[in-house]
């Protein structure tokens, strides 16, 4: 776990960083410096974009973790050559239906709100940058360097959000130049992360692929299965909110599912340098390598996401003061989301496991299986609660598919996630919510949140050390107060 926790730890850093720039965007800046509607238009258009994502990228930024170690030295430029001009498979007639169809395609998005109609070009080229982001991302995290790519995809993405965001404060940009250069800035970013990945292992142009050129490419067109599932799990809500209420409740829904998704990030900065060590492991058929990655991903996941998780809930009430009155709904959307992503966390890297594993094809029409139940729920449930349905929804489908995960894994590889730590972690959060659920302070909301916060924290790090629940935060505390000592 060394180099695991080395590189999560920068990850961890970085994202965090990253997701405090992109709540100063999303909580105060989009709300009072973008109209509601068009604060919609944006989730909107990023969330759409990010469905056509794993199509556009041809499910390339997965197979090329699969397979980068598996190929000869004098065949790995053949074999880069094929991961760089696969996803044009699928951006090329995309593109063409794009061209030829635009006019049906912007009164399909526009049936709700006529806003939408004239973006289709936008959500085209943002998921065409954000695939091959993951291509070049991909690539620079085989060589088991993660962090810049991280920096680009958490922190550079959002400071030019923020920067574009003063800029229309200041009113030297519109909106709809603000739209357009939000384009931009993706294509910036990805190009930025291909010449990082090129300084790593520049590649010669090699039309000579590998020999299983045909497998690897079944592989990815599977894996586009999967990806797709995964995403449309996470953001098909916003999508079909714009097909039956105001684009304006996409904002607000936005807002309460950002407040939510602060929980997964230790898991994104950990994911970025397990899934190759994952790769790596099942290659070399170390099934116990493979059960200690798991349970410990697992147990250091659930311990950073349980207390994120109750700091949110508990100090929700105070951050909705902060906001604009608008925005000031939607406890249940983060309570719902945020267990849910909880239990994503609890997982550990059981998506690496599934996804490079010999049984990646069951995973993935289960994964398709439950996109479309999603769809169906929506489709349920939003007429009916409005975005509150969207996340009843997304809680549900993403709790079945989760435990549908730990099944598989059980049944195929004989090991679970939990330990006794999972237990002991689990009365901690207990303990401390029952504590502090009814802890209120007089002071301003900001002041509130922050000595709350510390000490609940203070209190489960305490736990935590006494206990010793988990042998790798503990010896990253001891280290810490032997610095200070």
């Amino acid at each position: 776990m060394g180099i695991v926790l080395k590189q999560s730890l920068k990850n961890t850093l970085v994202t965090y960083v990253g997701f405090a720039l992109g709540a100063i965007n999303v909580l105060f800046l989009y709300t009072r410096i973008v109209p509601d509607a068009y604060f919609g238009l944006v989730t909107f258009i990023l969330a759409t974009a990010a469905i056509l994502m794993p199509l556009m990228a041809f499910g390339v930024h997965n197979t090329l973790v699969k397979f980068y170690h598996e190929q000869e030295e004098d065949k790995k430029n053949g074999f880069l050559t094929l991961m760089v001009l696969s996803p044009l498979l699928a951006i090329a007639p995309l593109a063409l239906l794009t061209f030829l169809g635009f006019q049906p395609i912007a009164d399909f998005l526009s049936q709700k709100n006529v806003i939408a109609s004239n973006y289709v070009w936008h959500i085209f080229l943002i998921g065409l940058a954000l695939a091959y982001f993951e291509v070049f991302y991909a690539w620079s995290r085989v060589h088991l360097k993660s962090v810049f790519g991280n920096f680009l995809k958490e922190i550079f993405a959002r400071l030019g959000v923020t920067v574009l965001l003063v800029l229309v404060y200041y009113e030297v940009l519109s909106i709809p130049s603000f739209l357009n250069a939000l384009v931009g800035m993706y294509l910036l970013r990805t190009l930025v992360m291909k010449i990082y990945a090129y300084s790593l292992h520049r590649p010669k142009f090699n039309l000579d692929f590998p020999r299983n050129t045909k497998a690897i490419l079944w592989y990815s067109a599977l894996i586009i299965l999967g990806g797709s599932a995964a995403v449309v799990l996470l953001e098909i809500d916003k999508f079909m909110i714009n097909q039956y209420v105001a684009i304006e409740n996409v904002a607000y829904y936005g807002v309460a599912i950002y407040i939510a998704t602060v929980i997964i990030v230790p898991s994104r900065a950990m994911h970025q340098i397990t899934y190759p060590l994952t790769a790596k492991l099942l290659s070399e058929g170390n099934m116990f390598g493979l059960e200690n990655l798991y349970k410990k991903t697992s147990l250091t996941l659930f311990i950073a996401s349980g207390i994120v998780f109750l700091l949110i809930v508990l100090n929700l009430e105070d951050l909705f003061l902060l906001l604009p009155e608008t925005y000031r709904k939607g406890f249940a959307i983060v309570f719902l989301i945020g267990l849910a992503k909880v239990f994503d966390s609890v997982l550990g890297n059981v998506n690496s496991i599934l996804y490079n594993s010999v049984y990646y094809k069951t995973i993935l029409l289960l994964g398709v299986l439950l996109a479309i139940t999603t769809i169906l729920l929506n489709l349920w449930f939003i007429p009916l609660f409005g975005i509150e349905g969207a996340a009843i929804a997304s809680f549900i489908a993403i709790f079945l598919f989760n435990c549908i995960k730990m099944a598989f894994v059980k049944v195929k590889f004989g090991f679970l996630p939990f330990g006794r730590g999972t237990f002991k972690i689990l009365a901690t959060l207990f303990l401390l919510g029952f504590l502090f659920w009814k802890l209120n302070f007089s002071f301003h909301p900001v002041l509130n949140i922050g000595l709350k916060s510390a000490i609940m924290v203070v209190m489960y790090l305490g736990i935590l050390y006494r206990f010793d629940i988990s042998e790798d935060v503990s010896g990253l505390i001891s280290k810490l107060l032997n610095r200070k000592d």
